[in-house]
């Protein structure tokens, strides 16, 4: 059974509303939330989010969130 959200076509924003994902992004990805750059991509699909972050996130950490998320 497929999980509540599609990364490739949830927004960042969609995750951060809801409490059990944003509690993974505050996990894997610390400060993301308050990030002052988050009002240019928060309307983005989260693999486009992904995409952009390029090196800026450990591959692991990448795998391990669309992981998590994808089971919700």
């Amino acid at each position: 059974m497929p999980g509540k959200f599609d990364l490739t076509t949830t927004t960042l924003e969609q995750l951060l509303a809801d409490p059990e994902s944003r509690a993974i992004l505050a996990e894997l990805a610390p400060g993301l939330a308050d990030d002052p750059m988050l009002g240019f991509v928060k309307a983005m699909p989260v693999e486009q989010v992904l995409a952009l972050a390029g090196g800026q996130l450990d591959p692991a950490v990448v795998a391990q969130l669309k992981e998590r998320i994808g089971a919700l």
